[in-house]
């Protein structure tokens, strides 16, 4: 099932492979028992992932509480992800606890449609803002990607599953894992294919079919080291290439393609000293190569060419020490501090002359972060962290994070508080992007800032000799931004001028109706507004209600349905002719999810997966439908 927990950054390899359910190691970097972090948090598991039957990052991410993700047309192409109404260039994403967004995206964000699952153990969500620990663009919150790991008692374990069904789509994913002695391994690939669906609305005319198909390949591989116990040297790789159809903006055109390839890894190395303080390095890289084409042809006279590639580099020390207990009220203490280095490198080409625009620039980032907490009188927790980034070009950009989590074990519940300021420094197009019309990025941009507070708690309820009848949960949370990112009057060049106020809630609730039923919903609440303009953000539904469940109804029989409901969101509406109006709301939508899941044997699966099964064409961005239905069917195995 889902945990609400507080999201893993991965400094401690060993902790993370030894982590048991009830204790992760938080986003204070610290390991904390899950009823003890002061965030509002979700985690996708592996469990989830085959029984929901997602297939990308989106298709997990789509019903998490607070996170909108928007795709702009089929499988691959571009897909935002707003995170409690910021945008998407304020959401870090990490793969192992290394940056993945992409230096060259003109913002600097990451897209969402691209990255498979099949090498994935789990996905965490961490919401509010996270900049204290991760640095930039974590204003709004943060997703890490945890990656699959060797099993500790099998010298070699196989695993691997294959499906396919409608729209010609074929999946299989497969790998060989193991631990021999000291070392372990891990090596898995996976592929993805479909000829996907047409995906430009049929009310837009003239209307040509065509499906924007998609292909898609990742294999990664984690070889480790344990020469003792508390020490470990551990290293990862992985690549991703993605091909798939892209159109013009609300017109099919079927020889516009686009190509994402992506290779990223890390070797990091870590020890336990006087069995109080571990301490531990990493060195992580990531590159981006992305590249659309598009020639002329009968419906169009168009050309495109564009090339983006984008390089990171990260060096990161990481310490946890354990600190002792304060007479009688304060217990559990533990510090975190350390430092980073990234430098991030974008070489970019794209668009046709005279708008053509031109990026070739490279920045450093130096920072340093302490985090501490303690537990005060058996009740009370207390944590606070900040952390001090450098970057090129600008000063030094100060952030923090206070949080408090109250118990109240007389009512099996607690109450959670937070503040915390956050920080995005400029893309590097932002600041020295060049085009052909006159354009050009500003050097001296300053870092967009927000200041965030979040109150909440949960609750359980006992009932039909259950302990945890029920679960009930809610977040209140408010956000203010300033020196937002955006052009000038006369659209030469960026300016800090923007500013946004973002308030919302996030309610919860599980019901464990019978020890072979749960039924969970989450419904957020989300008001963004520009403050210059008194306008709403764009692209942010006020409502959106998840709703999903997992039924048991025989041994081995999982049946685990998901609805989610989108309410109407502010946006720039086409009409049937292609026209812009001024920004108004579109209309809300349904999709309806269900995966059925049969375990045949022991160590043997079959499954059925089902998507937008009321086959909706609601557009989550006016100019482009959600995919249709589909159906696959396959077999999932471990020997």
């Amino acid at each position: 099932m889902r945990r609400f927990i507080l999201l893993t950054l991965l400094t401690s390899p060993v902790a993370a492979q030894q982590a048991i359910p009830d204790t992760i190691v938080t986003g204070t970097r610290i390991p904390t028992a899950v009823d003890r972090v002061p965030a509002a948090t979700t985690t996708i598991t592996r469990t989830d992932i085959e029984e929901f039957g997602y297939r990308t990052l989106a298709d997990a991410l789509a019903i998490v509480p607070g996170l909108r993700v928007v795709p702009q047309g089929g499988p691959g192409n571009l897909t935002s992800g707003f995170l409690r109404g910021t945008n998407s260039r304020h959401v870090q994403v990490l793969i192992d606890g290394v940056t993945a967004n992409d230096a060259s995206d003109p913002s600097g964000a990451f897209n969402f449609g691209t990255l498979l699952l099949a090498g994935v153990e789990r996905i965490e969500v961490l919401r509010g803002p996270a900049s204290s620990l991760y640095g930039s663009s974590a204003i709004g919150g943060v997703v890490n990607i945890v990656t699959r790991r060797a099993p500790a008692d099998k010298q070699a374990e196989v695993f691997g599953s294959v499906a396919g069904g409608t729209q010609s789509t074929l999946r299989a994913d497969g790998g060989v894992a193991g631990t021999v002695g000291a070392f372990d391994y891990l090596f898995t690939a996976q592929t993805l294919s479909t000829q996907g669906f047409d995906i430009i609305p049929r009310r837009i005319q003239p209307h040509r079919f065509e499906a924007d198909g998609y292909r898609g390949a990742a294999t990664a591989a984690r070889l480790g080291w344990t020469p003792m116990p508390g020490t470990r040297i551990e290293g990862t790789l992985r690549w991703q290439q993605s091909n798939y159809g892209v159109d013009r903006f609300l017109a099919n055109d079927p020889n516009y393609s686009a190509e994402d390839r992506r290779w990223s890894g890390q070797l990091r190395a870590e020890t336990r000293l006087f069995d109080v303080w571990t301490t531990g390095l990493r060195v992580g890289f990531s590159a981006d190569r992305r590249r659309a084409v598009n020639f002329p042809d009968q419906f169009s006279s168009s050309r495109t060419d564009d090339l983006y590639r984008g390089e990171r580099t990260v060096v990161e020390w990481g310490n946890q020490v354990r600190l002792p207990n304060i007479g009688g009220w304060a217990a559990d203490g533990a510090l975190g501090f350390g430092a980073t280095f990234a430098r991030e490198t974008a070489r970019t080409a794209a668009g046709n002359a005279p708008f053509r625009s031109t990026v070739n620039a490279s920045q450093d980032s130096q920072a340093g972060f302490l985090n501490l907490q303690y537990r005060v009188l058996e009740r009370l927790d207390l944590s606070a962290g900040g952390r001090a980034d450098a970057t090129t070009g600008f000063g030094i950009t100060p952030t923090y994070r206070l949080g408090a989590v109250y118990a109240i074990p007389e009512l099996n519940a607690r109450l959670r508080a937070a503040v915390g300021s956050g920080f995005a420094a400029p893309s590097l197009f932002q600041r020295f992007g060049i085009t052909g019309s006159g354009f050009r990025g500003n050097p001296d941009l300053r870092p967009e800032r927000s200041t965030s507070w979040e109150v909440g708690g949960d609750i359980d309820v006992a009932g039909l000799a259950n302990p945890r009848l029920l679960t009930a949960s809610a977040t209140y949370f408010r956000s203010f931004f300033r020196d937002l990112i955006n052009s000038n009057a006369a659209f030469t060049s960026n300016i800090n001028v923007a500013r946004a106020n973002i308030e919302g809630a996030e309610l919860g609730l599980t019901a464990r109706l019978t020890p072979w039923a749960e039924v969970r919903a989450a419904y957020t609440l989300t008001r963004a507004f520009d403050s210059t303009t008194d306008r709403r953000l764009l692209r942010r539904p006020e409502n959106v209600l998840a709703l999903s469940g997992r039924v048991t109804p025989l041994p081995g029989l999982t049946i685990a349905p998901e609805i989610l409901l989108t309410g109407r969101s502010p946006d720039f509406v086409y009409d049937n002719l292609g026209r812009s109006s001024r920004a108004t709301n579109t209309k809300g939508g349904t999709t309806a999810n269900v995966t059925v899941t049969y375990q045949v044997m022991p160590r043997v699966a079959v499954f059925l997966e089902g998507r937008n099964l009321g086959n909706s064409r609601f557009e989550p961005t006016s100019g482009y439908v959600v995919p249709g239905r589909s159906v696959l069917l396959g077999t999932r195995f471990t020997l």
